[in-house]
Parts: C-alpha cells; structure tokens; sequence
C-alpha cells in the first residue's frame, strides 16, 4: 500500500465526485444518455488529476470507473463496461488485496455483467468469489451479502441449474423482508428485483399460477419506487407478457408487450439488447395470433 501525500486539489476532487452524483441520479432515472455524458467528463477529469500510486486518489478513480462501467452495463455497451470494470479491479487488488468488501463490489460487477450479456457459465466463478469474500469480511446476513447471493442465483437460473438457485432467491427474498420489517426501506428495490426473478424462475418451471403475483408485486413496487416510465418497470412488463403468452392470455401479453416497448424505446434506443429481445418477443405473438385465425 503506498504512503505518498495525494496532491490532488479539493477542489477538483469535489467537482468529479459532483459529476458522479448527477450521473447515477440520471442513471437510476434512466437517462442514459445523460448520464454518459457526465460519467465520461468525470473519468476524463479524475484520470487527468487523480494518481494511481496514492491510495486516496486510486479508491477515488476505482470508485468513477466502477460508476461508468455500470452505466455502461445499463446502457448495453458490454465491452465498454468490462474494460472500466477490469481497470477498476487491478486497482482494487493492488491497493486494498483480494479479500477485501470492496473488491468483491467488482466481482460481483463483472457477474452481473457478464449474466446481462448472456454468459452465465463465464459470470459464475466471479458471483462465487464476491459471496465468498463478502461472507467472511460481514457475516452471512448483511445486506451485501444478500445482493451477493441474489446475483449468483440469477447466473445459476440462467444455466438452468434452478434446483440450486431457487432456495437462494428465496433465501435472499427473506433476509430482504425482514430487513424491510426492520424499517429499512431501501431494502423495498431488492425485495422487487428478487420478486421478479423469482417470478421467472416459477415461469421458466412451468408454475405460472405461483410467478404471476410474484410478477404484479414487483410491478407495483417498481412503478412506486421508479415511475411508472422506467426500465426496470419494462423488464416486468416483458416478464409479464412472456407469461401471458404461455398461459395463452394473448391480449394481456399483447398489453404488456406494447407498454414494455413505449418505455424502452425512448430511452435505451432501437439496438438495445433489451429492446430487440422485447420486440422479438411482441413479433412472435403477433405470430401466434395470425396462427390461430
């Protein structure tokens, strides 16, 4: 770990830190765009004043590139994102070691980024590593941990090993209410993220009965927590439609489809991933309904 004085000026360490927070409050907005456009002035700034050697100035730059890569993650610019990710990383280990909470934040990042890109197989060895550095350094409970375990259980769902994943989300699920009990109110985000991917997972097992409550409390939750005009509220939706769908309610899917795409579009553009996965799946009802006439 380096002893050097940082030199960098309040001043500009304030004016990055500034950028950063208005980008993730339009990120967690959905304004990607905007958002990119400050991330990148910030990383610009930060790798122009901040220096690598000192341990302040490198958590600071560790902190921005992990900010910008998950915008980047959002947006669908995958490789963008591992590059600022790995970056990140190699910074992390050099400076605070591999066992460390904050190193496993960018294990469980490039997880989850490599689940978004569809390469569970490839993600897993890195959700593993965050679990299990984060279980020893807080306790099996911790939020973090939670968040954690959630992401494992999602790279396992996706390679279908779900007699593993199930009991984690529902695990997940648990520690989340109770900490919702407890008056945490943030916890309220997770404990929808988790309802959805449960949801899914009952749906991808063919109990549509059981994912379709779990499905509608996440919606309500999303559209109270994020407005009604979120992504996030738009992968519910698809979820939703894809349920319908197989349960042959082809107007409801149709409905949810078509309120999916209107927010989508706007904001994530015509060739994001989740766009054209959308619009692949309102074709291939359309589809269905022709069949059937």
């Amino acid at each position: 770990m380096s002893a050097t004085v940082s030199t960098t000026s309040v001043e500009q360490k304030k004016r990055v830190y500034a950028l950063c927070q208005r980008a993730n409050r339009l990120r967690a907005q959905g304004q990607y765009g905007q958002a990119e456009t400050l991330f990148k002035q910030a990383l610009a700034l930060a790798e122009q004043a901040f220096a690598p050697d000192v341990l302040d100035d490198a958590l600071a730059l560790v902190t921005v590139l992990n900010n910008h890569a998950v915008l980047y993650k959002y947006s669908g610019q995958f490789d963008a994102a591992e590059q600022l990710y790995r970056r990140a990383l190699t910074l992390a280990v050099r400076h605070l070691g591999e066992e460390h909470p904050e190193t496993a934040t960018l294990y469980h990042n490039l997880g989850g980024l490599e689940h978004a890109h569809g390469r569970f197989a490839a993600g897993e060895p890195f959700a593993r590593r965050s679990v299990e550095i984060r279980e020893r350094a807080l306790g099996p409970d911790h939020p973090h941990v939670a968040a954690d375990l959630a992401a494992l259980a999602g790279i396992l769902d996706g390679q279908g090993k779900y007699a593993e994943s199930e009991p984690i989300y529902e695990r997940v699920l648990a520690l989340f209410e109770a900490r919702l009990q407890a008056g945490e109110q943030d916890a309220e985000y997770e404990i929808a993220v988790n309802l959805n991917n449960l949801g899914a997972l009952y749906g991808r097992t063919g109990r549509a009965t059981e994912a379709e409550p779990l499905y509608l409390r996440a919606l309500a939750l999303k559209e109270k927590l994020l407005g009604a005009q979120h992504p996030d509220v738009a992968m519910t939706l698809n979820n939703l439609a894809v349920l319908y769908k197989a349960q042959g309610k082809y107007a409801e899917a149709e409905a949810m489809y078509d309120r999916a795409l209107a927010i989508f579009e706007p904001l994530l553009g015509p060739e994001h991933p989740k766009v054209v996965t959308c619009r692949k799946n309102r074709a291939a009802l359309a589809a269905s309904q022709q069949g059937l006439r």
